[in-house]
């Protein structure tokens, strides 16, 4: 009687943990600086005489560097995945650009049809908390983190929640509703990576 072999099950790679805290603080303090000047700065009677430069330069400076690190962190825990794992991974990334090439697209079509540029000013920083929060949400998934996964929620669902306001009020609730939830997420980002044993 012959003796059957029976090959164990090879153990599919365990995804590393994308460590976001960086990212986070920065995102955060791209919100609250720069969405806070903002609403500070805004109107005609604002409550702090700002360069109207000085908010936009806090927000693209904290939103490049939180986009830098979001990648840098993805890309290290790529290393070493399986081809399906690694896959993932790389598609999820380039969601940005299509989310993003997407909005520019709507933004730009819509601001040409009602002859209103202001428009912008408005659905820029909401239609940019949606998407990042769609995008949170499909990684949050992928990654079952869901610390991300409620990050993301919580984006989507202030970026719906800010279009109804106007002036100072939009860049109030994103600055400290989207800041702040930012903030939380990167204090909350090391228990996780403790829980799931990427720190010690």
């Amino acid at each position: 009687m012959s003796a059957t072999t029976i090959a164990a099950p090879v153990p599919a790679t365990r995804p590393r943990e994308v460590d976001s805290r960086a990212a986070y603080a920065a995102f955060g303090f791209a919100y609250v600086f720069g969405h806070g000047g903002a609403a500070l700065s805004h109107g005609a009677d604002p409550l702090l005489a700002l360069p109207g430069w000085l908010p936009t330069a806090f927000l693209a400076t904290g939103l490049a560097a939180g986009t830098v690190l979001s990648t840098v962190a993805a890309v290290r825990a790529k290393k070493g995945l399986g081809k399906p794992e690694a896959t993932t991974a790389s598609l999820l990334g380039a969601i940005w650009v299509t989310g993003f090439a997407a909005l520019f697209l709507l933004i730009t079509a819509l601001a040409d049809l009602t002859g209103s540029p202001d428009l912008q000013s408005v659905l820029w920083p909401t239609g940019s908390a949606l998407v990042v929060g769609l995008i949170y949400l499909a990684e949050g998934s992928a990654r079952r983190n869901t610390l991300h996964y409620a990050l993301g929620t919580w984006l989507a669902l202030l970026a719906g929640a800010a279009i109804f306001l106007d002036g100072s009020g939009l860049f109030s609730l994103l600055a400290v509703a989207g800041g702040g939830a930012y903030l939380v997420a990167a204090l909350l980002e090391r228990r996780r990576l403790v829980g799931a044993g990427a720190l010690a």
